[in-house]
């Protein structure tokens, strides 16, 4: 038959709470039961005034509201509005009733505005606790990366730097130093913390942040996320991350895996200092051309010298370059002599110089360690590759990091941590979830086994006649 429903639904209230209507296996419903913000209130109660002004919106149900936004992945703050007049979902997690009014969309633009990028910085923060007070993250192995995010500017909003002076400065000289300078680089002139970077040679240059993350090796949760721009070499970084991960889940890290971009000898050497297993595989080194390589120099880092193939000395000269880089300069009388000046200095110069990083010891013992590495360094380093380049995938696919959804970078650090959170509440919510199912099912196999027992605890002559008699009740009669 046919069937016919009426839309005129002619209820005005319904008795009891939205949660009915939101089933248990929903995304909001499941981290709601993860998810605690009583400490918000007293976190940010030194941002308000206490007996004047407007009554505000409650802390909570903004951050609520945000975060629903990156849970669902509708990450802008008009299309949230909207859907949240519409969603039950929604509107139950943040708290509002079916009557009441909801925000308007740009009090949370003021509220991340006054609150800034560490008061989020903390919610984030609070989320990893959790997982490893539920035991699902350790910190004790950690795999790092790094991922372009592109800028939310367009191709129009580009410009090339330039010198006020330019008019005054001879071209030729002017254009020479420019480009040796970088300072002839395309620029945002609506988005200035964005720089230009590409994440491959065959891909064109961006208006992008990098993003830092460090994952746990155990479920996947993120320890630690920090925002840089494009430009900005993953090694200058790393030294805080490490600390920033210790400090936020209390426990030293024991290994850390790392990709190619990171091996340098200064992020080496960072990880000794702090006595970290590297995962790392360290960059080969160039194939030597006609010039004898600087690989042929060995550095004696503890009294600071450089000895030649043939033995001579090569002393320090000058000051530092970039913090670590040491030129180390040949007597030119020794080079004079030498039956190796042809292949060794070019025509140009009177001595031999090379340079060295003052951490080169680390980046030597490094690439020992690499040809040595066994089953397990190898397995580790597979995880490393889908574990935080799969939470880079999920957080671009279904979490709106592909792009900056607003400009600057507090904007980008801020949508960067809530992401970060949101997946990790995902994490929390999906092991209680579990436990939940996995109870249920005890309850229910208890429940069948005390219906056995007591169906075999019954006479004989009472199962015998009940059986009888639902036997007789189901014969069909003759006529």
């Amino acid at each position: 038959m046919l069937g016919r429903k009426e839309r005129d639904q002619l209820e005005l209230f319904i008795t009891g709470s939205l949660r009915q209507l939101v089933p248990d296996d929903h995304i909001l419903a499941r981290v709601d039961r993860v998810l605690d913000l009583s400490w918000l209130r007293d976190e940010v109660a030194d941002l308000y005034c206490t007996d004047n002004g407007r009554p505000g919106i409650d802390p909570e149900v903004a951050v609520r509201l945000m975060l629903a936004g990156f849970l669902l992945g509708i990450i802008h703050d008009r299309r949230l509005l909207r859907e949240a007049q519409v969603n039950l979902a929604i509107r139950w997690f943040v708290g509002y009733g079916l009557h009441e009014v909801l925000p308007d969309h740009s009090s949370l633009t003021r509220i991340r505005q006054r609150w800034g990028a560490e008061r989020f910085r903390n919610i984030f923060k609070r989320t990893v606790k959790a997982c490893i007070a539920a035991k699902i993250a350790a910190g004790e192995i950690v795999h790092i990366d790094a991922s372009l995010i592109r800028a939310n500017v367009s191709w129009d909003a580009l410009a090339v730097r330039h010198i006020a002076d330019v008019e005054a400065a001879d071209l030729s000289e002017f254009e020479w130093k420019d480009r040796q300078s970088g300072k002839h680089k395309k620029i945002c002139t609506t988005d200035p913390d964005a720089t230009m970077a590409t994440s491959s040679r065959n891909r064109r240059l961006e208006p992008a942040y990098k993003q830092h993350t460090a994952v746990d090796d155990l479920a996947g949760v993120v320890l630690d996320v920090e925002v840089a721009t494009g430009e900005e070499n993953e090694g200058m970084a790393i030294e805080a991350r490490l600390d920033a991960i210790a400090a936020t889940t209390g426990v030293d890290i024991k290994t850390a895996t790392m990709d190619a971009g990171y091996a340098y000898a200064k992020v080496f050497r960072a990880l000794e200092d702090r006595k970290i297993e590297a995962i790392v595989p360290a960059k080969t080194e160039q194939l030597p051309g006609k010039v004898i390589p600087t690989r042929r120099f060995k550095l004696d880092a503890k009294h600071n010298l450089v000895r030649c193939p043939t033995g001579k000395i090569l002393r320090p000269k000058g000051k530092l370059q970039r913090g670590s880089f040491q030129h180390f300069h040949a007597s030119s009388k020794d080079c004079r002599a030498c039956p190796l000046r042809s292949r060794c200095v070019s025509l140009s110069r009177h001595a031999r110089v090379v340079v060295f990083n003052i951490n080169h010891p680390s980046l030597l013992r490094a690439r020992r360690k690499r040809l040595r590495w066994g089953k397990n360094e190898h397995n580790l380093y597979r995880r490393h590759r889908w574990r935080v380049e799969g939470i880079h995938g999920e957080a671009k696919s279904w979490h709106g990091l592909a792009r900056a959804i607003r400009r600057g970078k507090d904007n980008m650090r801020i949508q960067a941590f809530l992401t970060a959170a949101a997946i990790n509440l995902k994490r929390l919510a999906a092991v209680l979830f579990a436990i939940l199912l996995m109870l249920a099912a005890r309850v229910d196999d208890r429940l069948h086994h005390q219906r056995i027992a007591s169906a075999e605890a019954r006479p004989a002559g009472v199962r015998q006649g009940r059986v009888k008699k639902r036997a007789s009740s189901t014969t069909p009669s003759c006529t």
